[in-house]
């Protein structure tokens, strides 16, 4: 299926690994141009080049931002031609991806450790949605994805911190799409379940802490039905989304994880 993205130019946040570069491959490889953004200039110029033999044809840049404080979220918007009122011919696709909130319950997750999330998560979705969408509204196009987490779903006390703070962003979603496509412009949400990335890796160590008293049988958390997704599994649902494709779907958050969450 063509998407009919050649020429789009999008920008994902998150996008040194994991899901957020999958993204950036997706996207590329229908021929948009990509920017990529993540703390770490080293690790991004690594993702970079992955893109890049992955869609050797489009434009790739990188941009090495703290999404967690303001002026690294004002930094990203400066760069993309998106701060002051501009960025109308500049952006077609913001994908907001970076963030991980750590596992724990209320008592083991610290004030400062879920402030922290939420800077980088939750506020920097939110700042970064506040100055996009008016961008994409004043030109009348445009596509916001926000990956969010299939916890929003089922929030659970083991996953305390995520689970609320992406329940409120699965509900911005929803707010800001149910009434943006009259101008043109579509706000959506992908809810990935249990896929594999790094991150997987550190969610089943601090639940094996919590269920089996002993970080090392993480794997043995690992289920088998349904077994983790793939990061090119979400991210061929984000550009399906992020295209004309999808031109009715908006305030929506699909949900990706094998029907896990349906039992």
């Amino acid at each position: 299926m063509d998407l009919g993205l050649a020429g789009r130019r999008a920008v994902i946040t998150g996008a040194s690994k994991g899901i957020g570069l999958g993204c950036a491959v997706a996207l590329a490889r229908e021929g948009c141009d990509v920017a990529l953004a993540a703390r770490s200039a080293d690790v991004l110029a690594r993702a970079a080049k992955e893109v890049q033999e992955a869609a050797p044809e489009v434009t790739v840049t990188t941009h090495a931002v703290d999404l967690s404080k303001p002026e690294g979220r004002q930094m990203l918007l400066s760069e993309t031609g998106c701060a002051g009122g501009g960025g109308a011919d500049l952006v077609d696709i913001w994908v907001n991806n970076a963030g991980a909130i750590p596992a724990g319950d209320i008592a083991t997750v610290d004030d400062a450790t879920w402030r922290d999330a939420w800077d980088l998560k939750v506020f920097g979705y939110i700042d970064l949605c506040r100055a996009v969408l008016p961008l994409m509204t004043g030109r009348g196009s445009g596509v916001i994805v926000n990956v969010i987490g299939v916890a929003s779903l089922r929030p659970q006390p083991s996953y305390i911190a995520g689970g609320v703070g992406n329940s409120g962003l699965v509900a911005m979603t929803a707010a800001l799409g149910s009434r943006s496509l009259s101008e043109g412009v579509r706000v959506v949400a992908v809810n990935p379940g249990l896929i594999i990335t790094d991150r997987m890796g550190d969610m089943l160590r601090r639940q094996a802490i919590d269920e089996l008293g002993d970080e090392s049988r993480w794997e043995e958390l690992i289920p088998a039905d349904p077994a983790p997704g793939t990061v090119e599994q979400v991210a061929d649902v984000v550009a399906f989304l992020a295209s004309d494709r999808a031109s009715h779907v908006s305030g929506t958050s699909v949900t990706i994880d094998g029907g896990a969450s349906s039992r």
